[in-house]
């Protein structure tokens, strides 16, 4: 059975609070996007997990979908599998890959083997995992709120828009990118400056993580200033970074951008 985990974007995130258990209160709109991973589990004799296409950081019998049969695996039976993924979704991007690449294994496991778990029930294990994982579960756009895994449904619909997404050769982790925050509540409501005109976002709508990074990772900066350059309606980074998205009225390519970076269009 194969499936294809989907990526998301950031619409800004504010780092309002540090929780005593570590984590980070923040507020942010996650929107789903068309970059995909490829998922594939069959049934096996073993337990086992192989990639290809970009390489995955750590030794592979780490990898969180093996943490998540685990998990699934200290409360129901479940036969062997062999899983193997095949990535393509940037790493260390802010677009959430890892974390689809979990959920859309849980919903797999559930599918494939029946095993009666309902959207509650697989959103709470994959939160276990991760802290915006339970959102690929439904995959449709939320404002998420807590650690990023408290959803409200937004009517929020980009589909008459072109997104394009820059991908430039810098990682940066999350760990990273916290070290220069400074949580503080949000001046305004993000969900309600989404619901306002897309233009209005360039003026309104930022991501806590981004003028940090710019100042260690400056082509993250450049790439911002060229999409606002060649027409974006609203540009920004996704998560916490490095990938940059530029949102536009209508298609287009940019080629300028290509010879450094990864260019998806229409995402």
């Amino acid at each position: 059975m194969i499936v294809f985990p989907s990526a998301k974007i950031n619409i800004g995130l504010n780092i309002v609070n540090k929780r005593a258990d570590g984590y980070h209160d923040l507020e942010t709109v996650f929107y789903p996007i068309m970059i995909k991973d490829v998922l594939e589990v069959i049934e096996a004799k073993t337990l086992s997990f192989t990639s290809s296409g970009l390489a995955i950081q750590g030794e592979q019998e780490g990898n969180i979908c093996l943490k998540a049969y685990d998990l699934l695996s200290r409360d129901m039976k479940l036969p062997f599998v062999q899983i193997h993924l095949h990535k393509d979704i940037p790493i260390g991007a802010g677009l959430g890959g890892g974390s689809a690449d979990v959920a859309f294994f849980i919903k797999l496991m559930n599918e494939k083997f029946d095993l009666g778990l309902n959207r509650e029930r697989m959103e709470h294990y994959a939160s276990l995992l991760g802290a915006d994982c339970a959102f690929f579960i439904q995959n449709e756009p939320v404002f998420a709120s807590g650690k990023g895994d408290y959803f409200e449904e937004i009517g929020l619909d980009l589909t008459n828009y072109f997104i394009v997404l820059i991908m430039p050769d810098v990682h940066s982790g999350t760990s990273e990118a916290f070290k220069n925050i400074i949580p503080k509540p949000a001046i305004a409501s993000l969900k309600e400056l989404i619901k306002n005109a897309i233009p209005t976002w360039k003026d309104t709508i930022e991501n806590d993580f981004e003028s940090g990074l710019v100042k260690k990772y400056p082509a993250i900066g450049v790439i911002k200033d060229s999409l606002y350059h060649c027409g974006a309606i609203y540009a920004s980074m996704s998560g916490s970074g490095s990938s940059v998205y530029g949102i536009f009225a209508s298609p287009l390519k940019l080629p300028e951008l290509e010879g450094n970076n990864r260019v998806f269009y229409g995402v």
